[in-house]
């Protein structure tokens, strides 16, 4: 290839950098398709950066990245009498964690629960709890029972169907448990 071959591939190349750019924008079109895909956006800039902060009404989770800006996740929350809402921190974090329903949970619905009320089940992919699970505890070291976690039902996202908890897609959970450290704190609204 002579020079002036070589020259006739670079200059459109440097005169239209929005054509090579455009590969790296597809992924926010993807984003527009699913509104609970992570997407990086501002945020009021009086969180600390590294907070958690759920919006439940709107089905959002905000993990701070920087002052003003967070990255936003889909979740999904409590049935509208089991929101949770308050300030906690989060006190323990397992990957692949095991689930025992919460006597209130089988009381509500002894059919779906009972069966696991005595031992529980253990970790792993059929688990409700998915593949990771943030527990939250309050400002005197008390567990809460709320948990930030995965889910076996992907598409509950957006929807308030949970027993209080914050579900998260089980990568979307993965991503954020990598990022977070115990005390992280945590706002629910």
């Amino acid at each position: 290839m002579d020079r002036r071959h070589l020259l006739m591939m670079t200059v459109p190349a440097l005169l239209a950098p929005s054509a090579l750019l455009a590969k790296t924008k597809a992924p926010a079109a993807k984003a527009a398709a699913d509104p609970y895909a992570p997407t990086e956006v501002a945020i009021r800039p009086d969180f600390e950066v590294g907070s958690i902060v759920v919006v439940s009404k709107d089905f959002f989770l905000y993990h701070v990245i920087a002052p003003g800006v967070a990255v936003r996740y889909g979740v999904a929350v409590g049935k509208a009498e089991l929101v949770w809402k308050g300030r906690a921190t989060v006190g323990r974090k397992t990957e692949w964690p095991s689930w025992k329903p919460t006597p209130a949970m089988v009381k509500r619905s002894p059919d779906h629960y009972a069966k696991y009320a005595e031992n529980g089940m253990p970790g792993g992919p059929t688990n409700p709890l998915g593949a990771r699970a943030l527990y939250l505890f309050d400002a005197n070291g008390n567990d809460t029972s709320i948990r930030i976690h995965g889910t076996t039902e992907p598409n509950s996202i957006g929807h308030a169907v949970s027993n209080g908890c914050i579900r998260m897609r089980n990568p979307a959970v993965i991503a954020l448990f990598d990022q977070v450290p115990i005390g992280t704190p945590v706002y629910v609204y």
